[in-house]
């Protein structure tokens, strides 16, 4: 690590999928890069990566105060995101090409596994190349299944609002059910059930057996079997049985459930969705009930409304501390956070190496799921509950949430145009 001061611009971008944070770490980005001298200009890269490629960058030191303090309460990726992954030879030249002609000399880069992956790989060309620069990447997934942090913003919020349409669906159900009705929301998760785990959190203190009745993760084996018998055996005592599903559940043989498609994305992920639909046509074939299905879709990870205040302030907090450690001569990390021990819920961040964190996946600890499979042990609630703290609060107009939009004032292209090949 070296703490000498390196002059230059600095460039922050998003990528992957957006969360109700991710917003609130670009404006920890920028309220920090303006308190160092040694930064000159604040650059937003359009895009991710294809923004660098396309050298389509934005001027944030341009953007108004009101916009970028109402970042904090924005949902999805305001400066636009991609799932393109840098492999070919050209690219990554294009990259460090455009770095050099906007003397950039830190790099932001706000994702999950995979971004952390084209932020490791950039950093070391980077340093191949000669072209002195810090790089810092900043968590970023509505999965919580980044290694080397506790949790990730963007997961608190995800089992805020999910806990609240659960309780909400719950009194719908109780109203309707004469223990004949299956209800079974599909949530996102494709190899971990953090996100399907966190409905846990719906319950009543006093009242554990208050929906969901039933929870599936994709760490544990799908058995049709077990769960038909597991609806029964809710059916008898209750109106109703609501069913929480993570949307990568596998069978036995690791087979996804239900794909939405064929299709995969840049990084190789099969699209998935659809397994709630797959699994209520099920029960409605071999019981003698009613049975619905409700994919949250998109809504989960762009609820800002129902967002958590915890979650808002780490996510900030997250980028806040990317810019002072690349200052102090950090580079080639990212950004964690850090639970403290003991009561009250107190959290601090820290450094990872890049390389670590890159293309793993972080599963729920065996010894946090009952021995039922379809419930969650009180480590879980203990380690989930302080993450959905605090309600963030939105401005509204006529009636409805009044979030901001940049004003993406171009930065000028200095280069030839680029062309990105299939």
């Amino acid at each position: 690590m070296s703490e000498e001061s390196l002059e230059g611009n600095c460039l922050v971008a998003q990528s992957g999928g957006p969360t109700a944070v991710i917003n609130a770490s670009v404006a920890g980005v920028v309220s920090e890069a303006l308190n160092h001298e040694c930064i000159g200009e604040i650059y937003g890269g359009l895009n991710g990566v294809l923004g660098i490629l396309k050298e389509d960058l934005i001027d944030l030191a341009e953007e108004s105060q009101q916009n970028i303090r109402g970042l904090r309460y924005t949902p999805a990726s305001a400066l636009g995101t991609c799932r393109y992954k840098l492999e070919k030879e050209e690219d990554f030249e294009r990259v460090i090409e455009v770095f050099q002609a906007h003397e950039i000399r830190y790099f932001f880069y706000i994702g999950g596994n995979d971004s952390q992956d084209t932020a490791d790989k950039i950093s070391k060309l980077a340093q191949d190349r000669g072209h002195e620069m810090r790089v810092i990447g900043i968590p970023k997934t509505i999965d919580n299944d980044l290694v080397g942090t506790d949790h990730t913003p963007g997961y608190g919020s995800v089992v805020k609002y999910i806990c609240t349409v659960v309780r909400e669906f719950t009194l719908d159900h109780e109203a309707m059910g004469q223990h004949d009705l299956v209800s079974i929301i599909e949530v996102m998760g494709r190899n971990a059930g953090w996100i399907a785990a966190g409905a846990t959190l719906a319950k009543r203190r006093d009242n554990p057996k208050d929906p969901p009745h039933l929870i599936y993760l994709p760490e544990s084996n799908f058995s049709r079997e077990k769960f038909l018998e597991d609806i029964q055996g809710v059916l008898k005592k209750e109106r109703h049985c609501l069913v929480v599903v993570g949307e990568g559940l596998r069978d036995k043989d690791g087979n996804y459930l239900a794909n939405a498609s064929t299709s995969k994305d840049d990084f190789g992920h099969e699209q998935l969705g659809g397994v709630g639909d797959y699994l209520a046509t099920f029960v409605e074939q071999n019981l003698a009930v009613k049975a619905r299905s409700a994919k949250l879709g998109t809504g989960q990870r762009a609820a800002a409304h129902c967002s958590s205040q915890t979650d808002n302030d780490e996510a900030f907090l997250c980028g806040q501390a990317a810019v002072q450690a690349a200052i102090a001569g950090e580079t080639d990390k990212m950004v964690t956070l850090v639970r403290g021990e003991g009561d009250p819920y107190t959290c601090e961040t820290g450094l990872v190496d890049l390389s670590e964190v890159a293309n793993g996946v972080k599963e729920i600890p065996e010894s946090w799921i009952a021995e039922d499979g379809v419930s969650l042990a009180f480590q879980f609630i203990k380690y989930a509950q302080p993450l959905i703290q605090g309600e963030v609060e939105v401005p509204h107009e006529n009636g409805l949430p009044q979030y901001v939009r940049l004003s993406k004032k171009r930065i000028r292209r200095v280069l030839d145009k680029y062309v990105i090949s299939d």
